[in-house]
């Protein structure tokens, strides 16, 4: 049998590689922005267009590359950041891997510009699908510059996965948030489709945070600083009123890389135990600087999961250092016994001795003698007169004279409790002839039917009522709404502030009116009919919360969305009680609806169970 086996090319493998280290846009945006940072960089400029289908582009005033190492640093496994296996435990720098300008390259367009300060001329590289299609020296100042341009031209099925550009751009949004967080001390700036999204000076750690999320950010940080042998904590918690349904500010990194920790991150949740309500997540910029042998980060091409050596120790420092500052800052309550001022003791009375305090009695009062001998002894006792009583008499005198009755004809006298009695008697026939609908645990609604009895759940139920009732609303654009007295006022992030943008319309044909959109406020002058006030801030938290995660349906709308993300909150919860006309609205309402199976979830909203059904169960 001949041998079938045979080494793949290099630019199949490269393509091959590209799928695990290339994912998306974002991936790139990440990869050559902590180039630059291993460059030296203090200044890196990111430019996208269309959200990173048609171009990326990062310019930096790095170190640069000489002519052969720019040539080199295409080749897969060429890098300069580690010499042999013992530097993986002790990596300094972002990349080691040398996969990602390869991979990069295998799947588009690339044209890199880069100099070295003592260099008079740069190099220019061109190269599609790892194949290079020109070198040349050219003009450009020191550093380097990349342009990716049309990413997976060729691996359409790539291409045609991926998401809308509102998407994409939010994933190479938190991209650069990961990396500006990490390096507060590098300047960088983002354009998209030729606007500037970000401009962040060199500043502190406080200050990069309160420049991306916004100037409302800076009041609802807690500093956290702790030191030990073992970790470094520095940087800061949020407070618990500020918890958020999303975990979109929450941020790990460890010596300067952000990492995914659920370990680390129950940790923080649990400091927070008692704090924050069910479903709330706190937000945390936290920088862990750790011994880098004691750590394994070559776990993930994306270099996101880290393997720590004692991870019980690292858990028990950040807890314990958590809870301090939210405690040391008065965040967290503590058992205190208020002190009254008013029983403090004068600093000029310290030295001066108690006298034994006197009572003085009137021993001439007698609340018995007559009003004029207690009069004579100065004291007024008009409190203690008593004023004659009328007597009973007196009350029925002139009964007789209005009329020719006697006491002895109260049988023609009417009570007025006789016609309630008579009510209460004739309404309870109406209870006897039994109720349609029954509520279970609060949670299920059990009706019966010919054939036997139905059980819906009724979160799901409701669910499914207001979903089609908000599709209607938002596809036939009649929305009616109801006018605040006063107008509400609700703070968001910049990030929140780009999704609400993008959804304003859709909100506005659901009944919500905005009076102002500003930079990190909204102004809302009017709501959907049936949303309380209170419940405005959650609807537009999990709002924001479900357009963060990515939804896997392919027929996905900002319409459908919306109106599953609002039918969510505004739902009848479990273990709400319902009222015997609301059970019965609840069950009438689901059968209107077109689909009525199924929540907009697709879960179950109801069972049947039939006579013979429990039949079986009694044989």
């Amino acid at each position: 049998m001949a041998d079938i086996i045979q080494l793949l090319p290099d630019h199949v493998a490269n393509q091959i590689a590209a799928g695990e280290v290339v994912q998306r846009p974002a991936s790139v945006v990440k990869e050559l922005l902590e180039n630059s940072i291993d460059a030296g960089a203090d200044v890196i400029k990111l430019i996208i267009k269309d959200a990173g289908k048609t171009l990326i582009q990062i310019i930096d005033n790095g170190k640069g590359m000489s002519t052969t190492d720019a040539r080199l640093s295409f080749e897969r496994h060429a890098t300069s950041k580690i010499r042999s296996a013992e530097d993986l435990f002790s990596l300094n720098t972002k990349g080691f891997r040398g996969e990602a300008l390869a991979s990069i390259a295998a799947i588009a367009h690339v044209e890199m510009k880069t100099k070295q300060e003592q260099d008079e001329l740069g190099t220019l590289l061109e190269i599609e699908g790892s194949g290079i299609k020109n070198q040349d020296v050219t003009v450009t100042p020191k550093g380097t510059s990349i342009a990716v341009k049309h990413l997976f031209f060729n691996i359409p099925a790539r291409r045609n996965f991926l998401k809308s550009n509102n998407v994409e751009l939010r994933h190479i949004i938190d991209e650069f948030h990961r990396v500006a967080l990490a390096h507060p001390d590098i300047a960088f700036v983002m354009f998209h489709n030729g606007s500037e999204n970000f401009n962040l000076p060199v500043s502190n750690y406080r200050q990069r945070i309160v420049n991306i999320f916004g100037g409302k950010t800076n009041e609802k940080l807690v500093p956290v600083e702790e030191e030990t042998e073992v970790l470094k904590i520095s940087g800061f918690v949020g407070k618990p009123e500020f918890a958020k349904r999303t975990k979109s500010e929450q941020f790990f990194f460890v010596n300067n890389r952000f990492i995914k920790s659920p370990y680390l991150n129950h940790a923080i949740n649990s400091a927070y135990e008692g704090l924050i309500k069910d479903g709330s997540h706190p937000n945390y910029f936290l920088n862990l600087t750790v011994d880098p042998k004691t750590i394994d980060i070559n776990i993930h091409p994306t270099k996101t999961e880290i393997k720590f050596d004692d991870e019980h120790t690292l858990y028990a420092i950040l807890r314990s250092s958590v809870k301090h500052s939210l405690g040391q800052f008065n965040i967290a309550p503590v058992l205190d016994f208020n002190r009254d001022n008013n029983l403090d003791t004068p600093y000029d009375y310290k030295d001066k001795n108690a006298s034994t305090p006197r009572v003085e009695v009137d021993q001439s009062f007698n609340p018995f003698q007559e009003e004029r001998a207690r009069a004579k002894s100065g004291f007024s006792a008009s409190s203690y007169k008593k004023e004659p009583a009328a007597q009973w008499e007196s009350l029925y005198v002139g009964l007789e004279s209005k009329g020719t009755k006697t006491e002895s004809d109260f049988s023609e006298v009417e009570f007025e409790s006789n016609p309630e009695n008579k009510s209460l008697f004739t309404e309870g026939k109406q209870v006897e002839t039994g109720q349609a609908t029954y509520q279970l645990h609060n949670k299920y609604i059990i009706s019966t039917i010919k054939s036997g009895m139905i059980i819906l759940d009724q979160h799901r139920a409701h669910q499914r009522v207001l979903y089609e009732g908000f599709l209607k609303h938002l596809t036939v654009k009649e929305a009616v709404s109801q006018q605040l007295l006063f107008p509400l006022t609700l703070e968001f992030s910049s990030t929140e502030m780009e999704h609400l943008k993008s959804l304003k319309d859709d909100l506005e044909r659901t009944g919500f009116v905005f009076s102002l959109f500003k930079d990190d406020s909204i102004e809302i002058t009017g709501v959907p009919i049936n949303v309380p006030e209170s419940e405005v801030s959650i609807i537009l938290e999990q709002l924001i919360s479900d357009v963060e995660q990515e939804v896997p349906d392919s027929n996905f709308s900002a319409t459908d969305l919306l109106a599953k993300s609002m039918s969510k909150s505004l739902a009848i919860k479990t273990g709400q009680s319902l009222a015997q006309q609301e059970q019965e609205h609840l069950v009438n309402s689901l059968f209107a609806c077109k689909e009525p199976s199924v929540s907009p979830t697709n879960r179950v909203t109801f069972i049947t169970m039939s006579v013979d059904d429990f039949d079986k169960k009694f044989m």
